[in-house]
């Protein structure tokens, strides 16, 4: 497929060898030539004047001879004058050798200069290389001051028909090869003074730089170590890519050749240049990048954009290249327009869906570079370091060009690539969202026995989903989105929140809790905005996010009675739409389960229903919160009776973790060891505050 795809794309030019003499020999055998005829003819039409500006007779009268005479006795001198003769049957060899040139050839069909253009391109070049040509030109031109080659040169030295004449839609003048002087009068009269591009002259001398007028960093030619040990991170998106261009070559029309452009969508260092890279090198061609927004954006005309991306492309096509473009996307797409002129593929790189080819008759394909599945990521990380890979490289999203930068941390410790990794996934600051800390380990949280395991296998699926979704291929089952989503339900105080910071502490995962205040807005349209924030914001990054009084949010719909209840319920229709095709890690906690949309529940992986603690549970809470030492080792409780705790207190974990408080400050304001008349006087504050009334002696022991 490749070699098909190479022989359809457009051949450039390959760099001239000797290319100096080629185009010199011609132009000065030419000039000789015209040098002899012009003194013969002019003999005797001068005579010696004090100021040498007299216009004499003789001269006016050959002027306004008829053309066709004065051509017929210029042929006519060079058969029968022996220097005109011998330099005619050079001149013959000189033209052969020029035009049957690959460069030469090359430029004609490429860009379809005509012969005349050629001719004059030539004499512009050769006074480049040898700028003592300038005399010659002036002495031919018949005038002091025309040190440069004009059209009307170019048709009396190499034998043109008079009245062609180049304009400013000219190959020569678009592809920028030669132009008119900028301080010519009428810079496309007969008699203006044309001069060679630099770049084309650099080229043509086989000196291989950068086109001068692009400016320095914006454009460079990709350098490539070892194609052929380079892994290949995108192999179906690379077989896409040569199949598009084959498949549109195919039918080119009259021989033509269509302008093919290919749009490389992905996230920075996603791997885009890397993967036009591997395809140009697949065709056996080189990769020029070049800056899309430092060569076009800002207050570059629309004209001097164009001029820009025909130099590019030409610099490609001179040295054997393909074109990629990165930064694509921040460049107005009107700006491409230029490319439905020309043929051949050229490459885009963007963050986001923005054809660059927005004329009509570009052949436009987008390509998504997908995120790297953990196969890959492994083995890009194999190929540049020899050591093992941390949980971050296997587990997080990390895109390629945050894994080269973490394995060049390598030798600096394991650490250190660890810190790499936190700083790539790290989250931007963000009123929307807090970060949670992360005390508790599972030996903290006391649950009922199936809430615990239900965490358990919430836990394990978070854990392993990428091996079971890619190397079993089970991420057929999860087409919109493969994140994993919880429901925690329960009353208030029963450790919806300390399992989310359980879970992420297992995980290794930073804790977010999203702030409703901060999320939802009156305005329309807003709350969608600022949760696609939220969303975009924690998707790749190594974090949980946590979404309390989920409900708040994810209310069912209404039945729709005006614009508020119809734009609510858009909101609510695009939630469930993002929640389903998020690929992170989110908790929502309820205490309010029958109030959440019933499309919502379905949407949910995993509802872990929180119940209040039983005895068991009260008492395991009221030993944990009711510590016998001080840090320091003194001894802090005396007689407390836990099975009372237990079973005659009703309390949820987070009203027996104040309670303890509570109690902790009566005993040390009466400089007392906690007892249990600090404990059910707290305990009772703590019901009162939950509008449970006590009955005095209810908790008689």
């Amino acid at each position: 497929m490749m070699m098909e795809v190479e022989e359809q794309i457009a051949q450039p030019p390959p760099a001239s060898q000797n290319g100096a003499a080629a185009w010199l020999d011609r132009v000065r055998l030419r000039a000789r030539r015209l040098a002899l005829w012009v003194r013969a003819a002019s003999t005797g039409a001068h005579e010696a004047t004090a100021d040498g500006m007299a216009i004499f007779h003789a001269e006016v009268e050959r002027i306004l001879r008829d053309p066709r005479e004065q051509a017929s006795e210029e042929s006519q001198f060079y058969r029968s004058n022996h220097e005109a003769q011998q330099l005619s049957e050079r001149i013959h060899t000189a033209d052969k050798a020029f035009f049957d040139h690959p460069a030469i050839e090359a430029l004609r069909s490429w860009l379809g200069i005509s012969s005349f253009e050629l001719d004059l391109l030539n004499l512009a070049v050769a006074v480049e290389i040898d700028p003592m040509l300038r005399r010659a030109y002036a002495y031919l031109n018949d005038n002091a001051g025309a040190t440069h080659p004009t059209q009307w040169l170019v048709a009396r030295l190499c034998e043109h028909e008079a009245g062609e004449l180049l304009g400013p839609q000219c190959p020569l003048v678009e592809w920028c090869l030669a132009r008119p002087k900028e301080d010519a009068g009428n810079r496309w009269s007969v008699d203006a003074s044309w001069i060679a591009d630099s770049y084309f002259v650099l080229w043509l001398l086989g000196r291989n730089a950068v086109d001068p007028a692009l400016g320095e960093g914006a454009v460079e030619f990709a350098h490539t170590q070892d194609e052929g040990n380079e892994i290949c991170l995108y192999p179906d998106e690379l077989q896409e890519m040569a199949g598009f261009v084959g498949a549109v070559s195919n039918q080119r029309e009259n021989g033509g050749r269509p302008a093919i452009a290919i749009e490389l969508v992905g996230p920075e260092g996603s791997g885009k240049r890397t993967l036009a890279m591997q395809f140009a090198a697949a065709l056996n061609f080189r990769l020029l990048c070049a800056d899309a927004e430092a060569l076009l954006s800002g207050d570059v005309s629309a004209s001097e954009a164009s001029q820009r991306i025909i130099r590019v492309m030409r610099m490609a096509q001179f040295n054997r290249a393909l074109v990629y473009w990165r930064n694509s996307d921040r460049v107005q797409p009107r700006a491409w327009q230029v490319l439905e002129r020309h043929s051949g593929a050229t490459l885009f790189g963007s963050t986001v869906v923005n054809p660059a080819a927005a004329a009509s008759t570009v052949c436009t394909r987008s390509i998504h570079l997908p995120r790297l599945k953990r196969e890959m990521r492994i083995a890009l990380w194999e190929r540049l370091s020899d050591r093992l890979p941390p949980q971050l490289i296997t587990e997080g999203l990390l895109t390629p060009g945050e894994i080269v930068k973490a394995a060049q941390m390598a030798p600096a410790g394991m650490d250190a690539v660890t810190e790499s990794c936190q700083e790539n996934l790290r989250l931007p600051s963000s009123e929307l969202f807090t970060s949670l800390p992360c005390p508790f380990s599972w030996d903290d949280i006391v649950l009922v026995q199936s809430a615990r395991e239900h965490l358990r296998e919430l836990e394990q699926q978070v854990r392993l989903r990428w091996q079971v979704y890619e190397e079993w291929g089970f991420e057929r089952l999860c087409p919109m989105g493969r994140g994993i989503t919880a429901l925690f339900s329960g009353a208030s105080g029963t450790g919806k929140t300390m399992a989310a910071q359980v879970l992420a502490r297992s995980l290794d995962l930073k804790l977010y809790r999203v702030d409703l205040a901060g999320v939802v807005n009156k305005y329309i349209g807003e709350t969608e905005k600022r949760l696609k924030r939220v969303f975009d914001a924690c998707e790749r990054a190594n974090v949980l996010l946590f979404f309390d009084e989920a409900d708040a949010l994810f209310g069912q719909r209404t039945q729709v009675k005006d614009a508020h209840d119809r734009f609510a319920n858009i909101e609510i229709d695009y939630l469930l739409q993002r929640m389903e095709q998020f690929d992170g890690v989110a908790v929502l906690a309820t205490n309010r389960k029958g109030d959440l949309d019933k499309a919502f529940l379905r949407r949910i992986r995993f509802v872990v229903e929180f119940q209040p603690p039983g005895p068991v549970e009260r008492h395991m809470l009221w030993r944990r919160a009711l510590t016998a030492r001080s840090p320091a080792g003194e001894e802090i409780l005396e007689d407390i009776d836990w099975e009372l705790l237990a079973n005659k207190l009703v309390m949820t974990g987070a009203a027996i973790t104040s309670a303890a408080l509570g109690a902790a400050f009566l005993a040390r304001a009466g400089g007392q060891r906690i007892g249990m008349s600090h404990v059910l006087h707290a305990a009772r504050r703590e019901m009162n505050k939950q509008a449970v009334a006590v009955r005095p002696g209810e908790w008689e022991r």
